[in-house]
């Protein structure tokens, strides 16, 4: 809308929501907080609104010049005075009540530009470190030095690192992100990508089946670290023949259904090299890490002229790039974050004149999907996909890792403690559920504790570890390590006729191992379900159900077997003392 000469913004909903949020939460506190936007989602708006309202003077910082530039643009046209402090752009202005600056210009301001700020906003905040003296939090310093009560607020669409994890400690929904100290307290607003494409507000993506054979990255996903470039290289060399088919393939798509700009994602310098000889020489540039900024600039813009059709790059135009008319995204580079492979297809999602979708297609064979959750835990199995729990307690849904049949309904999941929590309306603090789905139980204390704890979070008791329990029992003398093949449960009677469970483990040899459940009174079933259904039921959550040997008759086929289980002789007979299961091992013991 035009008025005074001026174009006036009206935020979408979902803007004046992030907005309404943020205010909201730093009328009560002022620990850092986050704000998620998707690609496409108008952060610059939001930032501008933010600013307008503010009652003390703002500094917005980005990373890069196009942001400052972005932002301080669409604040202007309010009609609002505003200034530049980046040295890219030529400008160093200080007096305004807004400043746009790069962090890395207002980083080496004099002391004196830092008076007066009532609010700090970070476009890209996923960049902001969390440790160490980076550039960022030195200007956060100098701020909080002579304003301790600063509101600070980050907006990115990336909070999930790889390396890091989740960037803030709380999700929008009282969900905890991370048991770990963050920077960021809570993210305040999120929209999930999902919204904008339903609301039409980004173009529909359409994944392309690829007739031809993908790039092989199994093996990178088969290990319990982040894979480096090194081993990605190695891959790429090994399969190197498979390259000219990928590319005629993008080639001959792009032309059959006449599509206007083509982003090909790639792995590494060399890659992008081998892929620019395939590509056509007079349609097709690449920019990398150290393609110097004029040169980068004149390629982005040429590109954005749809001066040539296809744009290679390595890992630099995932985040702050904007090429409406991109209607191809080809991704030749493996993923570990599904955040960042929903960020790389939010690079052709956006809307343009004569553009109806955007295909994608992924020659990695990963299988990420663009509207799955981030799950952080490391995936258990290939096998495994994202399904949704609620806890027993809270009623909180989780995202977990699980296991679904052909129906779609899950049977088994690996989740281990409920991530929801209750937040006060008034003070914005959240108590944690804390409902354990799996538990390990301290020896001196009896408090529960993750299946992977070392020390008891209590009483700060050393666990011993299940790789340790193997090891020691497999050296001691009356000792017994079997390792099932199968588990029956039976009900049986004993001399006063009173029901009990036996369970008998066999290893593949027929030989077994067998142990006792009694259902006689409130204390042996609750003792039952701790010491027996946490662990082998494959959806947890169902252990309030069981209550009876008929019950553990009835749900049979939804326990799970231990990769061992530790016996010790008593007398004439194998006492079970520990049962080891797979989530609780090393890579190397399982």
């Amino acid at each position: 809308m035009i008025s005074n000469g001026l174009t006036v913004y009206k935020l979408r909903e979902y803007q004046q929501q992030a907005v309404d949020s943020t205010l909201r939460y730093f009328r009560v506190r002022r620990d850092p907080a986050v704000i998620v936007l998707p690609t496409g989602a108008g952060k610059s708006l939001v930032i501008a609104e933010l600013a307008r309202i503010a009652k003390g003077r703002v500094l917005v910082l980005a990373h890069v010049k196009e942001l400052v530039e972005q932002n301080y643009e669409k604040y202007k046209s309010y009609g609002l005075s505003a200034g530049i402090f980046s040295a890219s752009l030529g400008k160093k202005d200080r007096d305004e009540k807004a400043i746009f600056g790069s962090v890395q210009s207002v980083a080496r301001a004099s002391d004196e530009f830092f008076d007066n700020f009532s609010l700090l906003v970070i476009d890209e905040c996923h960049r902001v470190a969390e440790e160490g003296s980076t550039q960022y939090q030195d200007v956060i310093a100098k701020l909080r030095e002579r304003n301790p009560e600063l509101a600070i607020l980050g907006l990115t669409a990336t909070p999930y690192r790889l390396g890091l994890g989740w960037i803030y400690e709380y999700g929008a929904n009282g969900e905890i992100k991370t048991d770990k100290k963050r920077f960021f307290k809570q993210c305040v607003f999120d929209l999930p990508l999902s919204y904008m494409i339903k609301h039409k507000y980004l173009t529909n993506p359409v994944k392309i089946d690829i007739p031809v054979t993908s790039y092989d990255f199994s093996e990178l996903t088969d290990s319990d670290r982040p894979f480096t470039n090194e081993e990605v290289e190695e891959i790429l060399k090994s399969q190197k023949r498979l390259t000219p088919f990928i590319i005629k393939n993008i080639i001959d798509i792009t032309e059959r259904f006449h599509r206007q700009g083509v982003m090909i994602f790639s792995s590494s310098v060399r890659h992008a090299e081998e892929i620019m000889s395939y590509l056509p020489p007079d349609d097709s540039r690449v920019v990398l890490g150290d393609t110097d900024m004029t040169s980068r600039d004149k390629i982005i813009n040429d590109f954005k002229a749809k001066k040539f059709k296809y744009l290679v790059n390595v890992s630099v135009l995932t985040t702050g790039f904007d090429a409406p008319h991109v209607d191809v995204i080809a991704i030749m580079r493996p993923t570990e974050s599904n955040s960042l492979y929903q960020q790389i297809i939010g690079r052709g999602l956006r809307l343009s004149v004569d553009k109806k979708d955007c295909f994608v297609l992924d020659y990695t064979g990963m299988k990420h999907d663009l509207y799955t959750p981030e799950i952080s835990d490391k995936k258990p199995a290939k096998d495994t996909v994202p399904v949704r729990i609620p806890c027993p307690k809270c009623d909180f849904e989780n995202d977990f890792w699980g296991r679904v049949d052909d129906e779609g309904n899950v049977y088994e999941h690996f989740g281990r403690k409920c991530r929801g929590g209750i937040q006060d309306p008034k003070t914005f603090e959240i108590t944690p559920c804390g409902f354990r789905f799996r538990l390990k139980l301290c020896h001196a204390c009896g408090a529960e504790n993750d299946i992977t704890a070392r020390e008891c979070e209590k009483c700060e008791a050393v666990l011993i570890d299940a790789d340790t329990k193997l090891k020691q029992a497999r050296l001691s003398k009356g000792f017994h390590v079997l390792t099932p093949d199968r588990i029956t449960f039976d009900e049986r009677r004993d001399k006063n006729g009173n029901p009990y469970l036996e369970v008998k483990y066999y290893d593949y040899d027929g030989q077994y191992i067998s142990e006792a459940h009694f259902f006689s009174n409130p204390t042996s079933v609750k003792k039952f379900n701790i010491n027996f259904l946490r662990s082998h039921l494959r959806k947890p959550e169902l252990a309030e159900a069981i209550q009876s040997v008929d019950d553990v008759i009835k749900y049979q086929k939804l326990f799970r077997l231990p990769s061992f289980v530790i016996a010790r002789k008593q007398d004439k007979y194998w006492k079970i003392t520990e049962k080891v299961f797979a989530e609780e091992l090393s890579r190397s013991s399982a």
